[in-house]
């Protein structure tokens, strides 16, 4: 399962039930009646990031009261959150898709682990899809001393491969599908993060197969007291389960036995830990980083006290639990993230940048996209092709789109899976280490209108953020930050992406930009046989809702 786009292994596994002949049985879930209501910190300026946050803001004498800073590299990344968890006094809230237990992510949750045995309060929610082999083991957390971890819409059956947990959930189709895409890094209530990025070695620059191009951005002031009012509502909602209630110690003992440690949320086999835990020593949660791996445990924390801040006007767009909430009442998701940014979008003048890993548009998009045209607004999109994307039923969707938007007068470009590429983009990769031979793929997930209003979240372009999954967002009016998001769009284009253009005879073309170090390419350039296939065969069936 890829930990990109929820479900990109969901009908792969639902074809493997139906070929088994059914379910082959029925799970529950139990009564969740073990967690208790909890809120983020009032006082965010009796801590030091508090403080630190007006100190900033008397030296410039900004008239916004929230800051934010663009980070588009791996190495920012990673030393943006850590900073975060070693100057955290009261509290750290983290939220998230996937937390992949790879070495990128060892040394940010021990120190996480560090931070609660020095008294502060850790909350950990975490979607309940990917919490699986390996990746299950992260849930040792939950046992120690001011870590708190729940799972949020949880599957039922056994964690040592997503195949199991997914027949079993068979008959519980409408609510598993649904899931909680947010991602959020909040300390003391007065700093956090957020975006398009995960935790795990794909997303920092270190995967040995896949590392993706993507975008955060870290803010402070009074918007961060909206991320931390959010997360709340997640987190004191009747889906967001304790981890205690579905699972203990022993059982992820248990999973980590397994020959080969379980099976990984890509379906690839992990390689087992050595040792054991019990609830009084969690012990190493983690793998031991390798020497290829060794890069993300050396990147220093950011210095928040010096690092260039923008202060902007800004407001926070996020989804409300009801989205994801069983059943089809629409009014339970209320005004959703997809919702708000189509109608920013629509109040266009001059121009639309999207950046989006996945296109699935469905109807209403389609007609905003025509409309602004139709007014003269420039559109340009930037997605994966089919070599770059990591969900082949994502771009089964996409294809049924792509020569529309193009007649529409859409820009279209699509980023290669060239891994040299990436590495510069992102600043990732260590010269003769795996990852620099890994298959680069576009995450970033952003929105530029008319130079001035940026919005960078965890939505995609596509029916599965409108209508399935709980999304976030911050939308933040200032053409400096607008820029630097586009300057990075602007590389992209010159030195990764194809541009797209629709032939008189309704053929596609491939474009390489002008001077790039690759030619022109046809017939989906760089894609395989497998991609193919599979693209192929997905594509006539997935509901695009799902995709």
């Amino acid at each position: 399962m890829r930990t990109a786009h929820p479900l990109a292994a969901f009908w792969r596994w639902l074809l493997v039930a139906a070929f088994l002949g059914g379910a082959g049985g029925c799970a529950g879930l139990p009564a969740n009646t073990q967690r208790t209501a909890s809120t983020a910190f009032g006082q965010p300026e009796a801590t030091a990031l508090g403080r630190l946050v007006q100190a900033r803001r008397a030296q410039v004498q900004a008239r916004s009261d929230s800051a934010f800073k663009l980070i588009d590299s791996v190495d920012l990344a990673y030393s943006s959150r850590l900073a975060l968890v070693e100057q955290a006094e009261r509290s750290l809230d983290l939220q998230y898709y996937a937390i992949h237990a790879d070495a990128s992510t060892e040394t940010l949750l021990q120190a996480i682990r560090a931070a609660a045995r020095r008294g502060v309060r850790v909350r950990i929610l975490l979607d309940d899809f990917n919490s699986v082999g390996e990746d299950a083991q992260v849930l040792r957390l939950a046992f120690e001393r001011n870590i708190e971890v729940r799972l949020f819409n949880p599957l039922p059956g056994p964690r040592n491969n997503l195949a199991g947990r997914v027949i079993a959930s068979l008959h519980d189709i409408p609510r598993i599908q649904k899931r909680m895409h947010n991602k959020l890094f909040i300390a003391d209530n007065a700093w956090g993060i957020t975006g398009g990025r995960n935790l795990g070695d794909r997303f920092f620059g270190t995967g040995d197969k896949i590392n993706f191009l993507d975008l955060d951005v870290m803010a402070t002031g009074s918007v961060v007291r909206a991320m931390s009012a959010s997360f709340d509502r997640f987190w004191n909602d009747e889906l967001a389960y304790p981890v205690q209630s579905l699972l203990d110690p022993q059982d992820l003992d248990k999973l980590r036995a397994l020959p080969g440690g379980g099976e990984t949320a890509d379906g690839s086999r992990a390689a087992p830990h050595a040792g054991s835990a019990t609830a009084r020593d969690p012990g190493t949660v983690l793998p031991t980083i390798t020497a290829d791996e060794a890069r993300a445990a050396r990147r220093s924390p950011l210095d928040l006290g010096t690092v260039a801040l923008v202060w902007a006007p800004s407001a926070f767009l996020v989804d409300e639990p009801g989205k994801v909430a069983p059943g089809d009442d629409e009014a339970d998701a209320g005004e959703t993230v997809v919702d708000g940014l189509l109608s920013l979008m629509q109040a266009a003048q001059r121009e639309v940048l999207i950046v989006s890993p996945y296109v699935v548009p469905g109807p209403r998009m389609m007609q905003v996209y025509r409309q602004l045209r139709e007014r003269g607004v420039r559109v340009r999109m930037l997605t994966n092709s089919m070599a770059s994307n990591d969900a082949p039923a994502a771009h089964a969707g996409y294809l049924r789109y792509r020569k529309d938007l193009l007649a529409a007068g859409v820009e279209l470009h699509e980023m290669r899976a060239d891994p040299q590429a990436v590495q510069v983009l992102s600043g990732s990769g260590v010269a003769g280490s795996k990852s620099a031979k890994s298959r680069a793929s576009l995450h970033t997930k952003a929105v530029i209108i008319d130079g001035r209003l940026a919005v960078i979240g965890s939505m995609n372009l596509d029916l599965r953020s409108q209508k399935q999954n709980s999304e976030a967002a911050l939308v933040i009016r200032s053409a400096a930050l607008c820029s630097e998001v586009a300057r990075d769009v602007e590389a992209t284009l010159a030195s990764a992406a194809y541009r797209l253009e629709l032939q008189p005879g309704g053929q596609l073309a491939w474009r390489a930009p002008p001077g790039a170090p690759f030619k022109d390419g046809r017939n989906e350039p760089g894609a395989g046989a497998k991609a193919r296939l599979v693209v192929g065969l997905l594509g006539p069936f997935a509901p695009e809702e799902m995709l």
